[in-house]
């Protein structure tokens, strides 16, 4: 059952795709979930170069009517009191902009920050919602994630309920237009323009020192071993990916087909990397025991000591807390530029 609920947590908010079992299930034989990091981000940002969701009407007293990501034009009569989230990035993004105390209902495996655990759970292992329990709260906006299908999104409304769907982003500047676009529809527009400004310094300050870097190692990035002859790792396209990038590494997976993806033992010795990230350290694995799996000692992040856990909820939940990850990252990969940590 641990196996099983890996995948669930660590893709939640990624591409749905032809993976979209491994972001509702798992693996074919586990799935990840990793815990959430202790640090709240509760600074602040600058709407310049942000390109808000179009139609957007937010003038007081005025419907609000938002372009979801699914092309559906929804509209709420003001910014949304009674709030069901259907996905863990979601119910990250709603603490983060000031609506937390306006989430009625969460999905089981939204548990950051802390206080989400104690909001009613409305299910969703394996996308299985209880949409009794839904109905029963009366929320006043239902908020979906790429985790979710439009057969999902279509139940909903014909329940009489108002969802709004919320896309992946691509990028970070596309994850400051999701957090403006929550905000717009929960009323927390000047606190979330304060979130943005302060994310945006924040990875100025990340890009500017690991700028300097004499060397750029290459990274491989461990999602499940739980075959430690072919793990899951993250390919191109995934915010895993694009974080090893802006943070001076190079991911030894990211010319390989697929976003995520099996890679063997036989060609993770071929490409040879220098560091090794462990985003499912939270399921028992170690260093410890990465190093003793059968043929992994000639690594050179295994002969160097160089093999890190990673909290991959930082890396695959697009939420806010991508800007801790590359803060992370950027410590891990580059600690001659962090004397100090």
């Amino acid at each position: 059952m641990v196996a099983k609920r890996r995948f669930t947590t660590i893709l939640s908010g990624l591409i749905l795709g032809i993976l979209a079992i491994l972001l509702v299930a798992c693996s074919p034989s586990s799935e990840i979930q990793t815990p959430e990091s202790t640090n709240t981000i509760t600074e602040s940002l600058p709407v310049e170069n942000i390109n808000p969701e179009p139609g957007v009407t937010t003038a007081e007293g005025e419907p609000i009517t938002v372009r979801d990501g699914l092309a559906r034009d929804v509209v709420l009569p003001g910014p949304a009191q009674q709030i069901v989230s259907l996905a863990p990035s979601n119910t990250e993004i709603l603490f983060a902009v000031g609506a937390g105390a306006q989430i009625i209902g969460r999905d089981e495996f939204s548990d950051y920050p802390s206080q989400a655990a104690d909001l009613p759970s409305i299910g969703g292992g394996f996308g299985d919602y209880n949409l009794e329990a839904i109905v029963d709260l009366e929320p006043d906006l239902v908020l979906a994630a790429e985790i979710n299908t439009a057969e999902q999104v279509k139940s909903l409304e014909d329940l009489g309920l108002t969802v709004f769907y919320l896309s992946n982003p691509t990028s970070l500047e596309e994850m400051y237009g999701n957090l403006l676009t929550i905000a717009n529809l929960t009323g927390h527009s000047q606190e979330t323009e304060a979130l943005i400004e302060s994310l945006r310094k924040r990875v100025s300050e990340v890009e500017a020192v690991v700028k300097s870097a004499k060397d750029i190692p290459t990274v491989f990035y461990e999602l499940d071993a739980t075959d430690p002859s072919a793990p899951w790792t993250a390919g191109a396209s995934t915010f895993i990916d694009t974080l090893i990038t802006m943070t001076g590494g190079k991911n030894i997976a990211s010319d390989l087909e697929g976003q995520y993806l099996q890679i063997s033992i036989e060609e993770i010795i071929i490409r040879d990397p220098q560091v090794i990230l462990l985003g499912d350290a939270a399921y028992g694995v170690t260093p410890e025991s990465l190093a003793g799996r059968t043929g992994w000692d000639e690594l050179s992040a295994v002969v160097n000591n160089q093999i890190y856990a990673f909290d991959d909820n930082l890396a695959s939940r697009p939420g806010p807390r991508l800007v801790e990850g590359m803060e992370q990252l950027a410590k891990l990969l580059h600690p001659e530029l962090y004397p100090e940590d």
